[in-house]
């Protein structure tokens, strides 16, 4: 039987090295742009290049490809910044059900809470691909500076920026999982209820609440602030909102819940919990970005 031709087994071996650096890529992709199907199109874009390119001048494929992504990632949040300045009210990302550990490429879970892709969207795509290759990938300063293609100075420069950053928008006194948790289903029996009382008991005294319909659900195009006013807000549609099944998931490594409604999820919710209370409310309407999400069972 003749042999197979070394033109098709370079490309099965294109393949199988792609294949095992992929969820790194995605994971990448996912946190630099906070949608899965930007991620996704990061991924296919960055395998048609592998195909492309002299495979035989790269000595290491793992940080080539995870090179190419992060800088197609930059072109495309330095785009998509500008397509966002249009959008119809407050953006947040694409929630990711993570009760499963999808492949999300993470070593370590940071730069996935739905809470920090939210912040990271005010750093530049530069500082937001250092601070994720450092702080969620563990990658040393002077990859990094070769993949944002500047000096192991300037890497460092833009990881403790993006941490300062953070900091400073960030509560210091955040809780642990189980305690939100805790929070979240008091926030969800309150809620249901339209318990104004008890609404304000839980929420910090600086808490805001975005919620994001993108024109296509309604929702509130402005963040609604202080302890009273976001209360009331809840309160206001207690009654026809809930109308249907509420669930608590794993979503960005996190708990949150989704609300459904005739077989699908109509509505995410995700709360940023610090010990003074429910800092912030998080409503995801947009049925773009809960059509990938799983309908519990």
């Amino acid at each position: 039987m003749p042999g197979r031709a070394p033109e098709h087994e370079d490309l099965d071996t294109a393949a199988t090295e792609f294949a095992a650096v992929r969820p790194r890529l995605f994971g990448i992709a996912y946190r630099m742009l906070g949608t899965v199907a930007d991620a996704e199109d990061i991924v296919q874009d960055t395998w048609e290049r592998w195909q492309r390119t002299d495979r035989s001048v790269v000595r290491e494929p793992a940080a080539f490809l995870a090179t190419t992504a992060t800088r197609l990632a930059i072109n495309h949040a330095t785009s998509a910044r500008a397509r966002r300045e249009s959008y119809v009210g407050p953006w947040l990302p694409e929630p990711v059900d993570t009760s499963a550990d999808p492949a999300l490429g993470a070593e370590r879970g940071e730069a996935l809470e739905f809470a920090v892709l939210v912040l990271l969207e005010k750093l530049t795509p530069t500082e937001r691909a250092a601070y994720v290759l450092r702080e969620a990938f563990d990658y040393p300063y002077a990859q990094i500076a070769e993949v944002v293609q500047g000096s192991e100075a300037s890497a460092r420069q833009l990881v403790s920026r993006a941490r300062k950053h953070l900091a400073e928008e960030r509560d210091v006194h955040e809780v642990g999982h189980t305690e939100q948790r805790r929070m979240l289903d008091a926030f969800l029996e309150a809620a249901q209820s339209g318990d104004i009382a008890e609404l304000e008991k839980l929420f910090a005294a600086d808490i805001v609440s975005y919620s994001d319909g993108g024109g296509l659900a309604r929702a509130s195009r402005i963040p609604v602030f202080t302890r009273e006013t976001v209360a009331k807000y809840v309160h206001a549609f207690h009654t026809r909102f809930w109308d249907g099944t509420v669930h608590v998931v794993e979503a960005n490594g996190a708990p949150a819940a989704v609300l459904v409604r005739d077989g699908a999820v109509v509505a995410f919710i995700a709360l940023d919990v610090t010990e003074a209370g429910i800092r912030r409310l998080q409503w995801v309407l947009n049925p773009e970005k809960l059509e990938r999400l799983p309908v519990p069972a």
